[in-house]
C-alpha cells in the first residue's frame, strides 16, 4: 500500500495526508504505475462524465484537455516543454541535457504545451457524443502504463543521478505485466473492439520513442518520461478519433 500511495503521490496532488515516501518506495512505485493509472482513469471518468452533462461539447472538450493538468500538477506537461526546448534547440547532444534541466521555460517548450492542449481538445471535440469520459480514463491509462514499457526500453542518458534516475536500476517486471494486462482489459469492458487500442498502443509507442530519445540525447531522463506520458495520451485520443471516424462499433 505505501508503495501504491507513493506512485500516487509523485504522479498526482491528491491529498494523501503526512504521507512521505521513501527512496525504495520510490524507486518501487514504478511497478504500480498502472494501478495508479486505474485510480486516475476512474476520477477523469468522473469528471469527463459530469462535464458532458454541464457544459456543450466544446467547452466540456477544453475542461477534459486541462483537467488531468491539474490533476498531476503539470509534472507531465513540465517534462514536455523541457524535452521540447532541448530537442529542438539544435545543440549538441551535452547542451541539449543542460538545456533540459533549466527550470526555466523557453519558446518551443511553450509552444509544445500551448500544441498538446490545442490537439487534445481538438480530439475530445471529435469524439462521438457520450465518448469523452471513456477516451480520457484510457487516456490516463494507457499513459501511465507506457511510461513503463519506456522506461523498460530505454537507459538513462545522464551520468549521475536523478529523479528519473531512481527507476532506471532493474528492469520493472511486475510494472510490465501490469501494463501489458490492464490497458486492453478495461477498454475491452466498454467494447471488445477497443481491445486493440489499450494493448499495442503504449508499448509500440515506448518503443519508438525510446528509440528516438536514444538518438537525441543518448537515452531517457525524468523530463522524457514525462514527456513520453502526455505523447501517450494524445496518441491515445487520436487513435480513438480515427477508430471512431472509419469504423462502426
Amino acid at each position: 500500500m505505501r508503495t501504491f500511495l507513493a506512485a500516487v503521490s509523485m504522479l498526482s496532488i491528491l491529498p494523501l495526508g503526512n504521507f512521505r515516501p521513501t527512496e525504495a518506495e520510490l524507486r518501487r512505485s514504478l511497478n504500480l504505475f498502472p494501478l495508479a493509472g486505474v485510480l486516475f482513469g476512474a476520477i477523469v471518468f468522473g469528471v469527463g462524465w459530469l462535464m458532458e452533462r454541464w457544459f456543450p461539447a466544446p467547452a466540456a472538450a477544453m475542461l477534459m484537455a486541462i483537467f488531468p493538468e491539474v490533476l498531476t500538477k503539470g509534472f507531465h506537461l513540465d517534462g514536455l516543454a523541457d524535452t521540447a526546448d532541448g530537442f529542438l534547440s539544435g545543440r549538441s547532444r551535452e547542451r541539449k541535457l543542460e538545456i533540459m534541466r533549466d527550470s526555466h521555460i523557453g519558446s518551443m517548450g511553450v509552444g509544445a504545451i500551448v500544441a498538446l492542449i490545442g490537439l487534445k481538445f481538438s480530439m475530445f471535440l471529435s469524439l462521438p457524443s457520450g465518448m469523452i469520459p471513456v477516451a480520457a480514463a484510457l487516456a490516463a491509462l494507457c499513459g501511465r502504463s507506457g511510461m513503463i514499457w519506456y522506461i523498460a526500453m530505454s537507459r538513462y542518458a545522464r551520468p549521475e543521478g536523478g529523479l528519473g534516475g531512481l527507476w532506471f536500476g532493474r528492469r520493472p517486471t511486475v510494472g510490465m505485466m501490469l501494463a501489458g494486462l490492464i490497458p486492453p482489459a478495461l477498454a475491452a469492458l466498454w467494447h471488445p473492439d477497443l481491445f486493440w487500442i489499450g494493448f499495442p498502443l503504449p508499448a509500440v509507442a515506448a518503443w519508438g520513442w525510446s528509440r528516438m530519445t536514444s538518438r537525441v540525447i543518448g537515452g531517457a531522463t525524468g523530463d522524457t518520461i514525462g514527456a513520453f506520458e502526455e505523447l501517450s495520451e494524445l496518441l491515445t485520443l487520436t487513435a480513438l478519433v480515427l477508430y471512431f471516424q472509419h469504423f462502426v462499433l
